[in-house]
């Protein structure tokens, strides 16, 4: 056991430290992945140094490499050495992070932690919050927390989600789980930098008002997927304040920028939402599954998720015991606090706070740089370690420029060098640079910035 322990941590040690020699990720056939993979289940024990041989060989050649420097599809980045090892420690440890009377001290860290981002995004001493597995979850707790908060006066009245076209597509699917039809979410008008516009918001409240719905909850994004934009966050909470609503930020990958002074200025208006989704495994650098939700009032979360079951007395007993399963919707609850907190200890919130401001002055570099070549058009200016731009030519119709971008982007999967994909902004198509990685240098922009112009030319002559 020792052995195979030992061997693991050496490959992801290796892993961590050999990612630049290795290309980004390749495309893989099903089918032939079907027949390697899919065996029947082994009647009888296999040697343990053979099985991890096999998953490292696995983990090497049929993955991409999210935490590439030069992976600039989409904001995940790379977790630091501390957090595998705690994930690692958390489950060698068989932590059940949900019950005070089977996990005390993973409480008080989980609460120390939340704390730690409270005082980020500067929500009041009254906050509270939890750990999940992502942005998806804590999107989906927030709404369910509000619906109970905010819901109970409606007195029968049809309740009313609103959000924009650039809110993440995970909104209406957790609106669908919870039971939200179509009619009950309003898409409000977004202005010309793609941010929710505060007077259309205010109308559409008001309209329904007078139609007899119940004006729930707004969505608003720090930090949208497609672009980067932060939505107008002191006036979306003056009208959320005008008429009652509650305001959910979707701050997923986004609110760390709060540790910077450029991104607090940006973000400014956080502090004034009832609840926010931040995504630690993006640009807080820890592995998968590390969400996190932070609400105004931690009473909210109790009210609406507070569990009582006979075999549970044991965990109400004692001088405030703090039981996370009566904050969210999981009674059995991994330990995602730990990685977290590992880091933060390991290195301390300046490299933190450097790492994020290395990866906004990247998205401002990677904006002078294509600004500066004639083949390029920038769409949106850098937010928040994002910026995207398009293929430019005078000699090209708008068609074939769309068709040039999707080709550029397709072609960078075989390629393997970087990952650099699409999105649509405005009815276009747009190539996307995503700076959130703190070992991508201005090197390596230039580099990717390169390869695409190549790529682009094996398609289509640069006229």
């Amino acid at each position: 056991m020792r052995k195979i322990g030992y061997r693991a941590v050496d490959e992801i040690v290796h892993h961590l430290s050999t990612l630049r020699e290795r290309p980004v990720g390749r495309p893989h056939d099903r089918a032939e992945l079907e027949r390697t993979l899919d065996v029947d289940i082994p009647t009888g024990p296999t040697e343990a140094q053979d099985v991890l041989d096999h998953v490292v060989r696995l983990l090497s050649s049929t993955i991409t490499h999210t935490d590439h420097p030069r992976f600039m599809a989409y904001v995940p980045g790379p977790s630091t050495f501390a957090g595998p090892l705690a994930d690692f420690l958390a489950s060698g440890f068989n932590v059940h992070a949900a019950g005070w009377i089977l996990g005390a001290g993973p409480a008080i860290v989980e609460q120390a932690t939340i704390d730690w981002l409270r005082r980020m995004c500067r929500l009041p001493e009254t906050s509270g919050g939890l750990f999940l597995s992502g942005g998806t979850m804590a999107n989906l707790v927030a709404l369910h927390a509000a619906r109970v908060d905010r819901g109970a006066a409606a007195g029968g009245q049809e309740l009313v989600v609103y959000v924009t076209a650039q809110t993440h597509a995970s909104i209406r699917r957790g609106l669908s789980f919870l039971g939200f039809d179509d009619r009950q979410v309003c898409t409000v008008p977004v202005d010309a930098r793609y941010r929710l516009d505060p007077s259309a918001l205010d109308a559409a409240i008001r309209r329904d008002r007078q139609l007899g719905r119940w004006p729930l909850c707004v969505v608003a994004t720090a930090g949208t997927t497609n672009a980067g934009t932060v939505d107008p966050l002191p006036a979306i909470a003056e009208v959320c304040e005008r008429h009652g609503v509650w305001l959910h930020v979707d701050g997923a990958y986004g609110a760390p920028a709060m540790l910077t002074e450029a991104g607090r200025k940006v973000l400014a208006g956080l502090d004034l939402a009832d609840s926010i989704a931040i995504d630690a495994h993006k640009w807080l650098f820890q592995p998968y599954g590390c969400g996190c939700l932070l609400v105004r009032n931690a009473r909210t979360l109790t009210a609406a998720y507070s569990l009582h079951a006979e075999y549970l007395t044991e965990n109400r007993l004692g001088d405030e015991p703090l039981s996370y399963y009566d904050y969210g919707p999981e009674l059995t609850r991994r330990f995602r606090a730990l990685k977290l907190w590992m880091s933060l200890r390991t290195f301390g919130a300046d490299a933190f706070r450097d790492a994020v401001a290395h990866g906004l002055a990247l998205a401002e570099r990677a904006q002078a740089l294509l600004a500066a070549r004639p083949h390029w058009s920038v769409t949106t200016p850098a937010q928040l370690g994002i910026v995207t731009f398009r293929p430019h030519t005078s000699e090209l119709p708008p068609a074939d420029i769309d068709a040039l971008t999707r080709d550029i982007a397709a072609k960078t999967l075989p390629d393997g060098f970087a990952m650099v994909l699409s999105t649509e902004l405005g009815g276009r198509p747009v190539l996307r640079l995503c700076t959130t990685h703190p070992e991508t240098s201005e090197d390596d922009l230039v580099a990717v910035i390169d390869r695409l112009e190549a790529l682009a030319a094996e398609g289509v002559a640069w006229p």
